[in-house]
């Protein structure tokens, strides 16, 4: 799909056929960006886009803004990534609670974030992710205890990544420190209003420079791009 850079990309979405194909793959076959299961496109949310013409259809499902204006929901998405020059972005409201929690417990699960920092209404996991495992997942669920869900949040993701000298409070180790409340850490954030920072997180401190200090963002920016086994 990418191959050629974004006008070569552009000019295959314009093309009859090639959109037919596509379509095919993504309402009856079933492809890799659903999961291999046909798409649902009332669960595709449009969070962010380019065009000021297009900012109607910010916060709306690919389904609803396609019968909004009357045409199917491939035509709308194909006609949209025209328009934005694949410049727009969409959440995807997909996921099974009871899977969520099953991999969590695993012993070798590691949790993270793909949470993006852009589009105008991006997923509140960019905001609220590591809060919610604390909060939600630990203190009201019971699903981990916190020294296990800390270890899932920290060390044994430094370690798969081969990070040597993060995830532990160790001399010689990367000051790298976050002090929360466990009685009110818990993510604020919601797909309305997905830019609300965490509750019960007064101190964050990366390489030993505070981020966050007594619940008041200093304006520093002490991180940096980390390669495996390198400090």
């Amino acid at each position: 799909m990418s191959a050629g850079g974004p006008d070569a990309a552009v000019a295959r979405l314009s093309d009859v056929d090639t959109r037919e194909r596509i379509r095919v793959e993504l309402e009856e076959t079933g492809s890799d960006g659903s999961h291999g299961v046909p798409m649902d496109w009332r669960t595709i949310e449009i969070n962010g886009v380019r065009d000021e013409r297009n900012a109607a259809l910010v916060g709306h499902t690919v389904a609803e803004s396609a019968a909004a204006r009357g045409v199917p929901p491939s035509e709308l998405y194909f006609d949209v990534l025209i328009d934005e020059r694949l410049g727009t972005s969409c959440l995807m409201h997909i996921g099974h609670e009871d899977n969520v929690r099953a991999i969590m417990r695993h012993r070798t699960h590691t949790g993270g974030s793909d949470g993006l920092l852009v589009g105008d209404r991006p997923h509140p996991r960019a905001w609220g992710t590591f809060p919610r495992y604390l909060g939600r997942y630990v203190r009201e669920l019971g699903v981990l205890g916190m020294e296990e869900c800390v270890a899932h949040l920290t060390g044994r993701p430094a370690r798969r990544l081969g990070l040597t000298d993060r995830g532990l409070v160790r001399e010689g180790f990367a000051a790298d420190l976050v002090v929360f409340d466990p009685e009110r850490v818990a993510d604020t954030a919601t797909f309305d209003r997905p830019r609300q920072r965490a509750l019960g997180l007064p101190y964050v401190l990366v390489n030993g420079v505070p981020m966050i200090d007594d619940d008041r963002p200093t304006g520093a920016a002490p991180g940096g791009s980390l390669r495996r086994g390198n400090r």
